[in-house]
């Protein structure tokens, strides 16, 4: 019995100690290894709250916590498996016995240049970027995405000095750097992706009308009287302000909907 106690005591301390360590009643635990240490964390959670849960407090390597920024990149393995997996810690479930190390940052070439003199040609890509035409087409960027995006595709797209495709190619691309983390041609496939849509975005698509016309009107003045009256305003009334504001009903259809105050349309 002595010995029974003794052993669920040694579990409760492998537990986490932190403000999130209550476990509802009934709930499971299993073990995960975060930097080569055990932790017991409940089942249903993902990595970056498992790790939470475990007592890291997160300085870096936690963003919008909703698979967007990329700031969460992990890498993980599984029992018994030689192959590396990888994933979001805000969007990957913990499983037994994984063991896994997040990377938020990962330290590929970025290149230095300036917008204003960037033209819209293939050419300066290759300038900022020649390693881009090391790549071999093993295609360990793709699989290695946890957003699905054709890393290889796009990149094969600026060999060609396609700006364009590039940039609709690498749209969903999240800036985690999983990509170079696994590229033998040691590329760094999501910075030539950024500046491939910056490009793309200011100095290949067409101009939108209705964006000039309202750049314009800030410009003009037209919305300064409306800003001073809000920052004279104390905290609890913008927050009422906000609260009752008009929204846009979730079933409308684009480009139709119309508040009903409209004097800063």
């Amino acid at each position: 019995m002595e010995k029974e106690r003794n052993r669920m005591d040694d579990k409760k301390k492998a537990m986490a100690t932190g403000d999130r360590a209550v476990l509802p009643e009934g709930a499971r635990t299993i073990p995960i290894y975060v930097m080569g240490k055990r932790y017991e964390v409940p089942e249903t959670l993902t990595i970056l709250k498992a790790m939470e849960f475990a007592g890291f407090k997160f300085l870096r390597g936690c963003g919008c916590r909703g698979g967007i920024c990329g700031a969460c990149s992990t890498v993980y393995r599984k029992p018994g498996d030689y192959k590396l997996q990888v994933g979001l810690a805000c969007q990957t479930v913990v499983e037994p016995n994984m063991y896994l190390a997040q990377i938020p940052f990962y330290p590929a070439n970025r290149a230095n240049y300036s917008y204003p003199d960037i033209k819209p040609a293939g050419e300066e890509l290759f300038k900022l970027y020649p390693e881009v035409f090391r790549c071999v087409a093993c295609n360990a960027c793709t699989k290695v995405c946890p957003m699905d995006v054709k890393v290889m595709d796009y990149i094969a797209a600026v060999k060609r000095g396609d700006i364009t495709k590039a940039a609709k190619l690498s749209f969903d691309c999240i800036q985690c750097g999983l990509c170079a983390s696994r590229c033998m041609a040691e590329i760094s496939q999501y910075h030539i992706a950024q500046v491939a849509r910056r490009i793309y975005g200011g100095k290949i698509m067409p101009g939108s009308g209705h964006l000039q016309k309202r750049v314009g009107e800030i410009n003009s003045g037209r919305y300064d009287g409306m800003l001073k009256e809000l920052t004279r305003m104390d905290v609890k009334a913008v927050e009422k302000l906000y609260v009752e504001r008009e929204r846009e009903p979730d079933d409308s259809m684009p480009g139709q909907w119309l508040p009903k105050d409209r004097q800063y349309l």
